[in-house]
C-alpha cells in the first residue's frame, strides 16, 4: 500500500528488484474506508504497518500533521482488521524513540515511556491503541519496538545516509563540509536486513507480543562521523556543528536488550556497527551519482 503512485518514490523496490513480484495499491490510512475495502478485496493473513510521518525533526516543525496521522492511520488498521477479519496478523512499527527520557539502561520491553518529541508522542499512542485492540478484541497484534536500523535504502535525512552521501559529495567536490547538529549523543545501530527478519518471527510466533529489536550497544555519533571521514581520507575540518540543528529536546543515550527476541523468536544478531558503515559506504561509492 502507497499514499499514490505520483508521490511515491519506488527506487527502492526497483533497486531490490522486487517491484514485478508486486501489486502496487493506493490508499490514505486516514480514510477507514478505503482500508476496509482493500482488505475486503485482498483478505491479507498479515499486514505490516510501516506508514508514519517518521521524521523526528520535522515533527517538531509538524507537530499537529505528524500526531493525527500517526494516530489515526493505526486506528483505521485496527478497526478495519476488527470489523473484517480478526484472524489477520499485524505488525505495528514501535520506535525506541519513544522512550525519551530515560531512567536505565538497557532499555527493555518494560522500560518507562516518556517522549520527547511529537513523533515519539504519537508512536506512544500507536503503541498502547495496538495493545488495547489486542487485549480487548482479541487480534494478533504486535510492536515491534525498533532501534535506529540502517541500510543504503535509507532516506537522506537519517543520520548515517545524510552523513555517508555528504561525504561522497565532499570527495566529489560537490560539498565543501557538512554541517551536524549534536554529536556528542550515543545511539543504538543495527542492520534493516536483520532487523525485518525479526518483524516477520513476531508474526509467526504462536502468541501475539511486543519486542525490542536492537544491537544492545550505542555509539556516540561522532565517533561515527570520523570513522566515515577517515575511512574516505576527508580531514575532519570538513565537519561543522551548526547549533541550528540542535533539537529542542534530545535523548542523550539509548541502547536496548533483545534478549526476549532472542529466546522466544529465535532471532541472532551479532553484527558490528562498523562492519555495517564499511558495507554502506562501499554501497554509496558503488552507486554514488545515479
Amino acid at each position: 500500500m502507497i499514499r499514490s503512485f505520483t508521490g511515491s518514490n519506488l527506487f527502492r523496490l526497483k533497486y531490490l528488484h522486487v517491484i514485478d513480484q508486486m501489486e502496487l495499491i493506493e490508499c490514505d490510512l486516514q480514510d477507514l474506508s478505503q482500508v476496509i475495502q482493500i482488505i475486503s478485496t485482498y483478505k491479507p493473513q498479515e499486514i505490516y504497518n510501516l506508514a508514519a510521518q517518521s521524521s523526528v525533526s520535522l515533527s517538531f516543525r509538524q507537530p499537529i500533521g505528524t500526531i493525527q496521522f500517526n494516530i489515526n492511520s493505526v486506528l483505521n488498521v485496527l478497526e478495519a482488521i476488527r470489523l473484517m477479519d480478526t484472524k489477520i496478523r499485524l505488525y505495528q512499527a514501535s520506535t525506541s524513540e519513544m522512550f525519551g527520557k530515560i531512567e536505565s539502561l538497557p532499555i527493555t520491553e518494560e522500560s518507562k515511556f516518556h517522549p520527547l518529541s511529537p513523533y515519539a508522542i504519537s508512536k506512544v499512542a500507536g503503541h498502547h491503541i495496538t495493545i488495547n485492540y489486542r487485549e480487548s478484541y482479541g487480534l494478533f497484534a504486535c510492536c515491534g519496538i525498533l532501534f535506529n536500523h540502517e541500510s543504503y535504502l535509507r532516506g537522506e535525512n537519517f543520520f548515517v545516509k545524510k552523513l555517508i552521501i555528504g561525504a561522497m559529495d565532499i570527495l566529489h567536490e560537490k560539498k565543501d563540509h557538512l554541517e551536524f547538529g549534536n554529536l556528542e549523543i550515543k545511539r543504538d545501530f543495527g542492520s534493516s536486513q536483520q532487523y525485518v527478519e525479526a518483524m516477520w518471527l513476531m508474526l509467526q510466533y504462536s502468541t501475539a507480543e511486543d519486542f525490542v529489536v536492537c544491537s544492545g550497544q550505542s555509539h556516540r555519533l561522532g565517533e561515527i562521523v570520523e570513522y566515515v571521514f577517515k575511512k574516505l581520507n576527508i580531514p575532519s575540518d570538513k565537519i561543522k556543528i551548526n547549533q541550528d540543528l540542535f533539537r529542542p529536546t534530545e535523548i542523550k543515550d539509548i541502547y536496548g536488550s533483545s534478549e526476549k527476541a532472542k529466546r522466544l523468536l529465535n532471532w541472532e544478531y551479532n553484527i558490528s556497527f562498523y562492519s555495517i558503515l564499511d558495507k554502506l559506504i562501499e554501497e554509496e561509492r558503488a552507486n554514488y551519482g545515479e
